[in-house]
């Protein structure tokens, strides 16, 4: 058996605003947010990622080549080195 007196729910005053404008199923009017057709042809995203990824390559690549060349200019003292730094593919190894 149950001991003691039962919880009471306590109850607005009639002059009292509810909250949320009222409605209690705000929710579920709602819906979807953006409609969209059903025969709409849906873009694949790999285009995206990759144009992201070359734009991500070609920064790095430029930040990589201004920290590099501070460097230089930090080990040399401020002072620029004649020599040109050339790839290992370069054409002094010919035969005449």
């Amino acid at each position: 058996m149950a001991q003691g007196k039962l919880k009471v729910k306590a109850k607005l005053p009639a002059s009292a605003k509810p909250k949320g404008g009222g409605n209690k199923n705000n929710n579920n009017n709602k819906g979807r947010p953006i409609q969209r057709r059903g025969n709409a042809p849906v873009r694949p995203k790999k285009a995206k990622f990759e144009e992201q990824n070359k734009l991500k390559k070609i920064i790095s690549k430029t930040v990589n080549k201004a920290m590099e060349q501070e460097l230089r200019q930090r080990a040399l003292g401020g002072k620029q080195s004649l020599t040109k730094k050339e790839p290992a593919s370069s054409s002094s190894g010919q035969k005449k």
